[in-house]
């Protein structure tokens, strides 16, 4: 069936479940706008993501769909979307269940990469891109899904995934800041990644990078020495308040916010940082989205596809023989992780600061 879009006035787009998966659909999402730019989009997202997309200009409204637990309530969700009288269904997500869900809910048009088993729920089965049919880098793999099914005929230009609303998004951390008392420079830590150990730096070096950066800010006295700032889920507040301990015991202030921030709230927060240190994580790929100058530590996992974007991102890797191995868990001696020194990091960190406090003090103020 050739695909008419012009004919599509209420599009519905089931976004990822992942927070860094949700910001490398961004350009997609954008690029489904320009499309379509008369069309009511709406996003279907899990409540934990939803304060994303609710940020992003080119969306209209935003879905929750809390994980279901049941047969009964997937048919329920369904049953609400039916109503909605949908004319297209984009899927982002791969899952099966994304696919059985605009099948139930009547939505005529389905779009869809042809994978997991559910190509006879799909009208439009898109072939899954074969490597070296597209750019490496994630962004792209939701890009092309646009631009196979006719809906765009080439990827935006730009190299830099943005949030919108990025001088709301520093004004409103900066408010945040002043109410808990912390005026001078914050500098931004995680420490954690939800997919696994095998992504996750040493705790005690994101505190040794910490003591370099002091350290240089020493040399200028007009400096307020930063306020280090812990990041991540609640399941994660224990790894945060380790390196919140070896920044205390190196004489470095710090708040483990790690379980106490929603993720409108960390949003804002990270927008006002000026620097972000972050394993390959969900985290990363917000702060390097807000334009805040981020060093991302990588190891098991591969930065030419999931890395930050722009250019006040850094990746620091160290080769090894196994990597990018992409699992969950090392299964050896974690060399890839052991072998990043928190000298190269640090050095990574000093350069970067040294090289964007014009461009990113033009971005805080534009």
């Amino acid at each position: 069936m050739a695909l008419n879009p012009s004919s599509l006035e209420k599009v519905l787009v089931r976004a990822t479940n992942w927070l860094g998966d949700a910001v490398m659909s961004l350009p997609a999402l954008r690029a489904l706008r320009d499309a379509l730019p008369r069309a009511h989009l709406a996003v279907v997202a899990r409540p934990s993501l939803a304060e994303l997309y609710a940020r992003e200009e080119c969306i209209d409204r935003v879905i929750p769909y809390p994980a279901p637990k049941s047969l009964g309530e997937r048919r329920a969700f369904a049953a609400r979307l039916r109503d909605e009288r949908f004319d297209a269904a984009l899927l982002f997500q791969n899952a099966f269940d994304a696919a059985w869900m605009a099948w139930l809910a009547d939505i005529p048009v389905r779009i869809g990469y042809h994978r997991d088993g559910r190509g006879p729920l799909l009208t439009h089965r898109i072939p899954v891109p074969e490597p070296g049919d597209i750019p490496r880098h994630e962004r792209f793999y939701y890009l092309e899904l646009l631009r196979r099914a006719g809906l765009m005929e080439r990827f935006p230009a730009g190299d830099s995934i943005r949030l919108a609303r990025l001088a709301e998004a520093r004004a409103s951390g900066a408010r945040r800041l002043a109410a808990t008392g912390i005026a001078g420079p914050v500098i931004g830590i995680s420490p954690g990644a939800a997919y696994g150990n095998a992504k996750r730096w040493l705790p005690e070096r994101f505190a040794h990078v910490g003591q370099a950066i002091r350290r240089s800010s020493e040399a200028n006295p007009r400096d307020s020495p930063a306020v280090f700032l812990l990041f991540g889920s609640p399941g994660e507040r224990p790894l945060c308040e380790t390196v919140a301990s070896h920044l205390q015991e190196l004489g470095l202030e710090s708040r483990n916010l790690a379980g106490e921030t929603t993720l409108g709230a960390f949003i804002d927060l990270a927008a006002a940082c000026r620097l972000f240190l972050t394993n390959d994580s969900g985290a990363m790929h917000v702060a390097s989205a807000l334009g805040v100058p981020t060093v991302a530590v990588f190891g098991a996992t591969d930065d030419s596809t999931t890395g930050p974007t722009g250019p006040l991102a850094r990746v620091v890797r160290e080769h090894a023989e196994c990597s990018p191995c992409l699992l969950r868990e090392c299964p050896i001696d974690h060399r890839c992780m052991t072998r990043v020194t928190p000298e190269t990091v640090a050095a990574a960190a000093l350069q970067l600061l040294e090289e964007s406090a014009p461009a990113w003090t033009h971005e805080a103020r534009s």
